[in-house]
């Protein structure tokens, strides 16, 4: 899937393009290439103020230690966010399926 440039989908997410490309450098570094990552939920809304991230990372291969990976991608986000509370919710071919998971494909913004 083609990512919009980030000056494409700032005004739709409350994030900057610098912000939006230190989360993909970290889902990258720590994903891998192939993963995608999602903005979803409140940071949707334009007329919202502050809330958390939420973040849905996709990865084509299967995953060994899922909560690992989510922790170490959460808590460099919320670093370079400033302390801002980041949710990380992963796909992976070995990791069970949930309803979330069909709402954050859908409705999140593809980073």
């Amino acid at each position: 899937m083609t990512r919009l440039p980030a000056s494409r989908i700032l005004g739709f997410m409350r994030l900057t393009s610098e912000q939006i490309g230190k989360i993909r450098k970290i889902v990258e570094d720590q994903a891998g290439a192939g993963a995608e990552v999602r903005l979803f939920g409140s940071r949707l809304d334009d007329n919202a103020r502050g809330g958390d991230l939420d973040l849905y990372v996709e990865l084509a291969d299967e995953v060994d230690e899922p909560a690992m990976l989510a922790a170490r991608i959460a808590a460099q986000v919320s670093r370079q966010m400033h302390g801002r509370k980041v949710d990380v919710l992963l796909a992976a071919p070995n990791l069970k399926r949930l309803p979330i998971h069909d709402v954050a494909r859908r409705e999140g913004r593809l980073l």
